[in-house]
């Protein structure tokens, strides 16, 4: 029964980081998020303190300022504070993805100079990888880089829908270099500063409540330092994917906390509110739909934390199936999570006072990025269940 147990329950050290997460979460809470949403200002009071007390590099290796913890630590961050109405959405770009492929990837000299300001949240990094034109097809990416003669890089494309860049002082880029042996075109990582001449960004208005915005990105041949690629040059794909399993991972945890949210919103109502001779939770219709978005918060967690513990072993192809299957199960069930708790509130549900209406659009994306359903499902198709591929 011990091992049982065990397994199925997270360390001590998880479950207190955890509370110390909450606890901050609800000192800013929903109404310092939307505030600053509505008076276009950042989340930086959030994000610094987070950074300070160590919660944004818990998973960065200590020797360069982390708290020498997994992917599974700072998911667990990005959900209590989710949960508690402060979503930060960078958290899954600038910590989780960069800094897990510059801790894996880097060298000693990038390690150094760019990990301790993303694990002390002093330093905030983009990552774009998604192009108008190729969608989450990854083999159409244009954007592209040439070394001259000098040794330098030159770096030409654009990017879209990415996270943060305002924010950023650099933008980890996947690009694609000519492969001398072949001539075909492999994906590589650079670091562009966002300060770079021939670099510019244009905010795509969103109806997400967020502060953080979205950018397209123009990339007009700009010269980069021969140090700017991370990694090896012909290890692109594998590289990648160190980063996008931790971002899939990272957002089952984003959706989770939103649902939540939206969960322990209705539930109060639910027990508060009374029409007949009891409150409306008593009655199964509003009872049901609360109660099943119970069970799948709590499976989609399980998957996620599941998902960390593969990654974390280094299991990369199994951790890869879960994230995925994570990520699809916290999207389905942050949308239905609001979804319910707009219902339970009837047409309080769409009063800006309950915090609902506001989500919506915020739960509706977890289905769409960083991978769409259909395209998890188009992968569990193909890699766990054998189907032959359609596309």
């Amino acid at each position: 029964m011990s091992q049982t147990t065990t397994a199925f329950s997270e360390s001590e050290e998880r479950r207190e980081l955890r509370k110390a997460v909450a606890d901050l979460g609800r000192k800013y809470g929903r109404d310092y998020f939307l505030e600053a949403h509505r008076e276009g200002r950042k989340t930086t009071e959030l994000w610094a303190e987070a950074g300070k007390l160590g919660y944004l590099g818990v998973a960065i290796p200590e020797e360069y300022g982390g708290g020498g913890g997994e992917i599974g630590d700072l998911a667990a961050v990005c959900e209590e504070l989710a949960a508690a109405g402060c979503p930060l959405l960078l958290m899954v770009v600038s910590p989780a993805i960069v800094g897990t492929i510059i801790a894996q990837y880097g060298t000693d000299e990038q390690k150094q100079r760019w990990l301790p300001g993303l694990a002390d949240g002093s330093s905030t990094f983009a990552f774009s990888i998604t192009e108008p034109d190729a969608g989450s097809n990854s083999h159409k990416i244009v954007t592209t880089a040439y070394r001259t003669e000098s040794g330098d890089w030159r770096l030409s494309g654009q990017k879209t829908y990415i996270s943060g860049v305002d924010e950023a002082s650099h933008v980890l880029v996947v690009a694609r270099t000519e492969d001398h042996r072949t001539g075909s075109l492999k994906p590589a990582l650079f670091l562009v500063p966002t300060d770079t001449e021939g670099f510019t960004y244009r905010e795509i208005p969103m109806g997400i409540v967020s502060p953080e915005k979205q950018f397209t990105l123009f990339f007009d041949d700009v010269t980069l330092p021969s140090d700017a690629l991370v990694g090896s040059e012909d290890a692109g794909i594998e590289q990648l994917f160190a980063g996008l399993n931790p971002e899939r991972i990272m957002a089952a945890s984003f959706a989770t906390g939103t649902a939540r949210l939206a969960l322990e919103t209705a539930v109060e109502y639910a027990k508060t509110r009374q029409v007949w001779k009891a409150p409306i939770g008593a009655h199964q219709a509003i009872a049901h739909p609360l109660a099943q978005t119970h069970i799948e918060i709590e499976m989609a967690r399980l998957m996620t934390q599941k998902a960390a513990a593969l990654y974390a072993a280094g299991d990369h192809m199994a951790a890869g199936e879960a994230a995925n299957m994570a990520k699809y199960a916290a999207g389905e069930v942050a949308c239905d999570a609001v979804d319910r708790a707009i219902q339970t509130h009837g047409g309080n549900g769409l009063a800006e006072e309950y915090g609902l209406v506001q989500m919506l659009a915020g739960s509706r994306l977890s289905r769409i990025a960083p991978v769409s359903r259909e395209m998890v499902l188009n992968f569990i198709a193909q890699f766990s269940l054998g189907l032959p591929k359609s596309y």
